[in-house]
C-alpha cells in the first residue's frame, strides 16, 4: 500500500475523527439499559452479532457496491445505492445519524483537493434531503483517495468495532483493558468479513435486522440517555 493511500485510509478511517460518530451508540445503550449487555462477555457477543449480522449484510456491503459503482464510472447508480440504504434503517435516529455523520464526513474530505467524484458527491448531498449515508460517503472518499476496496473494508470493520467498544466501555461500564481485548478478539475475525463482503450474494443484503431495529427505535423512549441513537 502506498504511503499516501496508506495516511488518506488513516485519516478516514479515525474512530475519532471530528464527524460526531462518539455521540450514537447504534442501539446499545437499550441492550445495556435492559441488562442484555452487562460485562465483557456480552460486549463481545453484541459486538460479533452486530458485525456478523448487520454490519456484513448493511453498511460494509453498501461500501463495496458503492466502490464497485465509482469504478464503473456509474454515479447514478451511487444514488440509488444511498436510498436503498437509507429505505434500510428503518429507526429514526439511525437514519438521521447516518446522514450526519455522511454529511460531515464529505465536508472535511471535500476541502483536501477538487476530486470532479468528491465535487459531484457534494452537490447530490446539496441538492436533496436526507441522502448521503456515512458508507456511501466512506465508499466514494475511499475511492477518490486511491485506497483499494479490501483496505477500505478492513478499515471500516475495525473503526466499526472500535467506536463500539468504546461506547461498550462508558456504558456497561468496562475497564480500558477489557475493551482493548474484545478488540484484539474483533481483530482475528476481520479478514474473514472482509472475504464474505467482497462475496456476498447481493439478495442477502439488509436481512438480519429486526433485532438491532427493535432496540435502536426503543432508544428513542427511554428516560435517560448518554447517545443520539
Amino acid at each position: 500500500m502506498k504511503t499516501d493511500a496508506l495516511l488518506s485510509l488513516l485519516h478516514v478511517a479515525d474512530p475519532n475523527l471530528p464527524i460526531g460518530g462518539y455521540s450514537h451508540s447504534n442501539g446499545l445503550e437499550t441492550y445495556v439499559q435492559n441488562d442484555m449487555v452487562t460485562d465483557k462477555e456480552s460486549a463481545l457477543e453484541f459486538l460479533q452479532n452486530m458485525l456478523h449480522n448487520n454490519i456484513l449484510h448493511n453498511d460494509a456491503a453498501y461500501v463495496k457496491l458503492v466502490y464497485d459503482a465509482m469504478q464503473a464510472k456509474d454515479f447514478k447508480k451511487v444514488m440509488t445505492l444511498d436510498a436503498g440504504l437509507t429505505a434500510l434503517k428503518s429507526p429514526r435516529e439511525i437514519r438521521e445519524g447516518s446522514h450526519k455523520l455522511g454529511a460531515r464526513l464529505l465536508k472535511i474530505f471535500k476541502t483536501k483537493n477538487n476530486h470532479p467524484d468528491l465535487l459531484k458527491l457534494d452537490k447530490y448531498l446539496s441538492e436533496n434531503k436526507e441522502v448521503g449515508n456515512y458508507a456511501i460517503v466512506y465508499g466514494v472518499v475511499c475511492f477518490a483517495s486511491n485506497i483499494s476496496l479490501k483496505e477500505a473494508l478492513s478499515a471500516f470493520y475495525f473503526s466499526t468495532a472500535a467506536g463500539m467498544i468504546t461506547n461498550a466501555v462508558k456504558l456497561v461500564p468496562l475497564g480500558q483493558l477489557q475493551g482493548q481485548e474484545i478488540l484484539f478478539t474483533i481483530q482475528e475475525g476481520i479478514g474473514e468479513l472482509v472475504d464474505k463482503t467482497l462475496n456476498l450474494d447481493e439478495s442477502l443484503i439488509g436481512i438480519a435486522n429486526v433485532g438491532f431495529d427493535l432496540r435502536s427505535m426503543q432508544h428513542e423512549k427511554l428516560h435517560s440517555r448518554l447517545y443520539m441513537s
